[in-house]
């Protein structure tokens, strides 16, 4: 069951309705995943020093933020963490968060996924697969079903997942307590978010009320361990850099207004600090306040030069808003300050497709190439990949990377279809058709794991 759900996972797809910030709109209680380079860059900062204390690769471990008000955070289907929004949110500090991720890396590295029961791998099942049909259903056009799809799956999951044991999660604190310590770093984190949960518990009448207590028991055992440690640590009071407390201030900041009424960011976000500004440029936009929300945004890039994700966002504002053509530059100038960017090199390389009149197919597949190499799961980047390449004539090729975008989606038609053209326009025994049948072998086992699931 575990390779399976790996297998799944490895198919996971995106859908970018918004290009900085990715994720489907949706009613307010549905649950959707989020993708956004600047949030995704400070759990990277976070979490890969942490992963590698543990003896894990920061590679092969994957973190999906998921758009759920509800104070959670799990593990599935081997090395993957979710987080909801809610607890990002709710976490008062980066050492909040990172402890509580850590906690989650102690399951992972503990084994206990592998020792649960058959219920655990069910509901990572149901979470997969549901996210899967639904999140392709918003590809193809339809976000208000993929949304209440991806919304049932998740909730059928984490409804089912089976509780730790008092013993795993004791273990995963310790696990916790000791990477932190080889990073030098105290547990002050995760000790003083567990005190953020008992004060969530007793507002929420127990631990019905709270989906992170019916996984993860709290118990008063735990929170004595951990105040130990907090007092034995040679590292208490030792803190992240300045430079993590900012980024996590602006992400933290970015998902709330994003996700919050823009009326209530605005309220909340009131005063002048560059992340108050941040919020509130993203509430004009929400209005939409375009004006408004692009002379915010002009003044940070104006104070903040080398700040990548300041015209990422102005890139995005305009393509949305029917200025494509004056969105490459924003987008190019995002690109140089972070060139590592696969969602933003996605981003521009949309635009130059898009921009009337122009003949950017050639820089587009260049730049859609490499956002496919380093970012497989991306979806719509393989289904733009195949529109660029079948502009500049590359009829294989853009076969293939239709080919890629149906296997993701899960639409086996298709997918036969493009693997079948593939065939028919590549060299035999060339690089690009040992591809071809790779895609095929894949389209098979796409075809076999339909019929097990009827």
């Amino acid at each position: 069951m575990a390779s399976r759900l790996i297998g799944l996972l490895r198919r996971f797809s995106w859908t970018p309705l918004f290009l900085a910030f990715l994720v489907v709109s949706a009613p307010a209680n549905a649950a959707s995943v989020i993708r956004d380079t600047e949030v995704e860059a400070l759990l990277h900062n976070l979490m890969a020093p942490v992963f590698k204390v543990a003896g894990l690769d920061p590679d092969d471990v994957r973190i999906y933020i998921v758009n759920n008000q509800q104070l959670n955070a799990f593990v599935a289907g081997g090395q993957n963490i979710f987080v909801n929004t809610g607890l990002f949110i709710t976490a008062e500090t980066p050492e909040q968060l990172q402890a509580v991720l850590a906690h989650e890396t102690g399951h992972i590295a503990g084994g206990h996924l592998a020792r649960g029961s058959q219920a655990m791998d069910r509901a990572g099942t149901q979470m997969i697969i549901g996210s899967i049909l639904g999140l392709a259903a918003a590809v193809v056009g339809a976000p208000e079903v993929g949304m209440a799809m991806l919304a049932g799956g998740m909730t059928v999951a984490q409804g089912e997942f089976l509780a730790f044991t008092r013993t795993q999660e004791q273990s995963a604190d310790q696990a916790a307590v000791t990477f932190l310590g080889r990073l030098h770093l105290p547990p002050d984190g995760l000790l003083q978010f567990f005190q953020i949960l008992n004060t969530q518990n007793n507002l929420l009448g127990g631990e019905r009320g709270n989906p992170f207590l019916r996984s993860h028991p709290l118990t008063q055992e735990r929170i004595d361990f951990l105040r130990t440690q907090v007092a034995r640590s040679p590292y208490e009071g030792r803190q992240l850099p300045s430079s993590d407390h900012v980024a996590f201030d602006r992400s933290r900041a970015k998902l709330d207004a994003y996700l919050s009424p823009p009326n209530q960011t605005l309220k909340k976000y009131a005063g002048n600090s560059l992340v108050d500004r941040y919020a509130q440029a993203i509430a004009y936009y929400k209005i939409p306040d375009v004006k408004k929300s692009l002379s915010l945004i002009d003044e940070l890039i104006k104070e903040n030069p080398s700040d990548p994700y300041f015209p990422e966002f102005k890139g995005q504002m305009l393509f949305e808003n029917g200025h494509v053509a004056e969105s490459v530059q924003p987008f190019r100038d995002a690109l140089r300050l972070k060139v590592d960017a696969p969602l933003i090199r996605y981003a521009l390389a949309r635009a130059l497709l898009e921009e009337q009149g122009g003949n950017n197919a050639p820089e587009a597949a260049a730049l859609l190439r490499d956002v496919t190499r380093v970012d497989p799961r991306n979806a719509s980047a393989w289904r733009s990949l195949g529109v660029a390449e079948g502009q500049i004539g590359n009829r294989g090729e853009s076969a293939m990377a239709l080919a890629e975008y149906a296997l993701l989606i899960r639409n086996y038609d298709d997918a036969r279809l493009y693997v079948s053209r593939a065939k028919a326009a590549v060299p035999p025994e060339s690089a690009s058709y040992y591809r071809v049948e790779d895609l095929e072998r894949a389209v098979n086992d796409l075809r076999d794991d339909l019929r097990r699931n009827r």
